[in-house]
């Protein structure tokens, strides 16, 4: 958010900070460093470099601490994001606070100058096309001025928190202006219906000053009930005053919803309205949408990046339908045989490899009335659509695949469904277009976006399109977000980063894809759509590792083999441990540079304090390049061979490549808390971190990396611990200093895992996460009834972008598919 062009102070806090370096005897220092800066051969200097260069700058200058650490000017270093040289002058992109960013020209003589968000764009241009630059006018996208159907959120400590700010919001309406809300609360309430059946409200009710008066009628008649008397008794009294089913299960919580409603009919306030919209029964079908195939139960979690997402949809969709079943059950709905039911949507494969991705329907086990629905993508070549296709080349299929999804969805569940939850680009692209089409409440939901994983990906993205797509990508990012109703996300920096980082969201504000379009506004962060709903862990599949009871003896004396001493499969398990009852470091993810395993056996190999403690357990990837057909697998295939013969690791690492059931991994888990061993979490970015959840649910104490989720699953030395993955020395000291408490407290290992178990349980749960999501879909379909003629404008906007910019392009990438063999 560029202070340009999004709610400004009057004087911006930077250019008073850039004053102040100026008009003290720091000037000759901002001088100096400038000068070494031109020097640099570099012109576009990231946070990192211009960190490292301000170290350069008082070690070469003999500075003294209150300079590095406490001056005006590391005051400014600390906030610069990005330092672009330009000719004689450098432009500064500082960050004075979270989700907040502005740009200033220093020029040669030290005057400063404001930039505009134009300017920067132009001046990134510039620096990729030195040599042809473009032009002409550029196309610019803005979606600011269609976030006013929204309040704005101002503080940002409150991004995030969007649901309740919203509610705060309207019971604050409800208050001012009573008569124009009440109305809409209650031609909401009379909406509601499944399968022709009339919920809540009867014609009996005909305003909302009658449902006021019935009200009170009815929690009068109510009175003289016990509170366990079941709804079906007293059923047909409450139709006599205007209330149908959906109110409660029993009188006792009937009377509690009516009793919520009458004290918001009359002093309303945002903590009633949660309540109150919290217990409407609106949500009955729900689809969740994830299209980049390869999705089932079993067998299919080997191809590149599907494999978290897979388990994710599967965990969610099961406890949606569990906890729809209860909502259902309280509302009183049983008496209509209601059910909960859920699809997810996902692509057929035809070449399925012996899975059931070439299978239309498949039941969810441990569901009642949960389906994996796939939709094939239309042939146009059969060798691509026929096929399992990476994520980065979807996007010419998924406007039909959205076209006959809808068919598909409405067929199976015999109309429209209630909720649309989107995953990642592709799945959300798709959830918008169904969402459009039915008129159904969209959820966004990322897990990771694409654009901060590959530096400069935006600047750069023509030399990266033949292999990613970004132009298509990131266009659809921006027409998926905004579309959305309401985007939950993990963790709060996912939005908006640290004080020390930008968050993924955040990197979608302002940005230029050169020759292509500028971003003014991409997304709003302060818009109150935002919501943090974290993710659970399946407890039935993890749980501790005391719980002996719940263990399988036969599979923990399997697995132990598996991972210590079995040697008969060299095409799945390399290394033979020389000292298999060393306490086990112990690590699992995808063989990509991103998870960085490579980057954990260097750590360990440079460590001998390690070594001579400890054993390296990796299960990873494969382990021949022949097996591979992924590129980045292979390089990091190689890698990893290189680190262990450079440090002579034989003996002390051992690398599984083997294909585990969910039931597999929680059991190897519990394998290496038996041992007192830790679990390494080295990935030089993680959205979230699922694998540090499973691991600390299990008991083991994690170490994991600091960017990313972990900073907010994880309390520092308390629950866990954090590590810098890219500083090998200091993660090897963390692990060395944990091992020696160890070694001095018998009890300390114990007492991390037991914080690790609770630091779970208390904030990561499935359960949890499927109360807060189906409560954020009622909120948001109440706001959505009230503002929909608002949203219009932005929806129109959305459409010209997916037709004049998505389409052509995905028609371009369509043609070259259809040369593939």
């Amino acid at each position: 958010m560029l202070e340009s062009t999004h709610p400004l102070v009057n004087e911006s806090p930077m250019l008073q900070l850039i004053q102040a370096v100026l008009n003290s005897d720091e000037k000759n220092d901002l001088r100096n460093f400038l000068s070494q800066l031109r020097a640099d051969d570099r012109n576009y200097l990231l946070r990192t470099d211009v960190l490292s260069a301000f170290d350069r700058y008082c070690l070469d200058n003999e500075k003294d601490d209150r300079f590095r650490h406490r001056s005006a000017f590391s005051d400014l270093v600390a906030s610069s994001q990005e330092i672009i040289k330009d000719q004689d002058s450098f432009c500064l992109l500082l960050r004075p606070r979270i989700a907040t960013q502005s740009a200033h020209r220093i020029l040669a003589d030290l005057t400063v100058e404001k930039m505009s968000v134009e300017d920067l764009l132009n001046l990134r241009d510039r620096l990729v096309e030195r040599f042809h630059p473009q032009e002409g006018a550029t196309l610019e996208i803005d979606f600011k001025p269609f976030y006013d159907y929204y309040p704005p959120i101002k503080d940002p400590k409150n991004i995030g928190k969007g649901a309740a700010f919203l509610n705060r919001y309207l019971s604050s309406k409800l208050f001012q202006s009573p008569e124009q809300w009440f109305q809409s609360l209650f031609k909401f309430l009379r909406s509601h219906h499944y399968n022709g059946t009339q919920l809540l409200l009867n014609g009996r009710i005909q305003s909302q000053w009658q449902l006021s008066q019935q009200a009170k009628q009815a929690l009068t008649l109510l009175a003289k009930y016990p509170d366990d008397r079941p709804y079906r008794e007293f059923r047909y009294e409450l139709q006599e005053l205007g209330f149908e089913p959906g109110w409660g299960n029993t009188a006792g919580r009937v009377s509690q919803t009516l009793d919520i409603l009458d004290g918001l009919l009359d002093s309303p306030d945002h903590q009633s309205l949660e309540a109150f919209l919290s217990r409407i029964p609106m949500i009955f079908r729900i689809v969740l949408v994830s299209v980049n195939g390869w999705f089932g139960q079993e067998g299919v979690l080997g191809r590149p990046d599907t494999g978290g997402q897979v388990v994710y949809v599967l965990d969610q969709a099961r406890s949606l339908e569990k906890q729809l079943q209860q909502d259902i059950t309280l509302a009183g709905l049983d008496e209509l045989k209601i059910r909960p039911k859920l699809l997810i949507v996902t692509r057929l494969i035809a070449y399925s490899e012996g899975t059931f991705c070439n299978q239309r329907l498949e039941k969810l086990r441990g569901s009642d009335d949960v389906w994996i629905l796939r939709v094939p993508f239309r042939e146009h070549n059969p060798n691509v659509t026929r096929k399992w296709l990476s994520r980065f080349e979807l996007w010419p299929y998924l406007e039909t695949f959205a076209i006959d999804a809808e068919t598909e969805i409405k067929s199976e569940l015999g109309g429209k469904p209630d909720l649309i939850v989107g995953n990642y680009t592709d799945g959300n692209l798709v959830a918008f277009l169904l969402s459009r089409s039915m008129k159904v409440i969209q959820c966004y939901i990322a897990h990771s976006l694409e654009k901060p994983k590959y530096l400069f990906s935006n600047l750069y993205w023509q030399d990266l399109e033949s292999k990613y797509h970004f132009s298509l990508q990131f266009t659809a990012d921006l027409i998926a977000m905004n579309a959305c109703h309401f985007i939950v996300s993990s963790t709060y920096q996912e939005i908006a980063g640290t004080t020390e980082s930008i968050g993924q969201y955040e990197s979608y504000q302002s940005f230029t894809m050169p020759e292509l379009y500028h971003v003014h506004t991409g997304i709003d962060l302060f818009s109150p759509k935002f919501n943090l709903v974290p993710p659970g862990v399946s407890e039935q599949v993890f749980f501790p590792y005391t719980k002996t009871e719940n263990r399988v003896e036969s599979d923990r004396q399997r697995l132990n083999q598996l991972l210590f001493t079995y040697n008969e499969a060299p095409t799945q398990i390399f290394g033979v441990l020389e000292d298999p009852d060393k306490r086990p470091i112990f690590s699992i993810g995808r063989m990509d540079r991103i998870k960085n395993m490579s980057g954990l056996a260097e750590c360990f190999g440079q460590s001998e304090a390690l070594q001579e403690q400890c054993n390296l357990i990796i299960i990873a990837g494969k382990l021949r390049l022949e097996d591979s057909q992924d590129q980045e697998e292979r390089e990091e295939i190689e890698k990893l061979y290189g680190v262990i013969d450079r440090y002579n690791l034989h003996g002390k690492i051992r690398w599984l490549a083997v294909r585990l059931s969910r039931i597999e991994t929680g059991e190897i888990y519990r394998i290496i808390a038996d041992r007192q061993g830790i679990f390494i979490q080295p990935a030089l970015f993680e959205a979230f971190g699922l694998t540090v959840l499973e691991a600390m649910i299990t008991g083991l104490p994690s170490f994991a990396t600091q960017f990313g989720g972990s900073l907010e699953i994880i309390q520092d030395q308390v629950s866990g611990f954090y590590i810098n993955p890219a500083n090998y020395e200091e993660t090897a000291e963390k692990i060395a200093d944990f091992l020696t408490k160890c070694e001095h407290n018998p009890t300390y290992w114990h007492e991390i895992s037991g914080r690790a178990i609770d630091r779970v349980y208390s904030k990561y749960t499935w359960s949890l996460h499927s109360k807060r999501l189906l409560s954020l879909a009622r909120t948001y379909g109440f706001w959505n009834y009230t503002s929909k003629d608002n949203r219009e404008d932005m929806l129109r906007y959305i459409e010209m972008l997916f037709h004049l910019l998505y389409k052509p392009r995905a028609r371009e990438l369509l043609d070259q598919h259809s040369h593939w063999q």
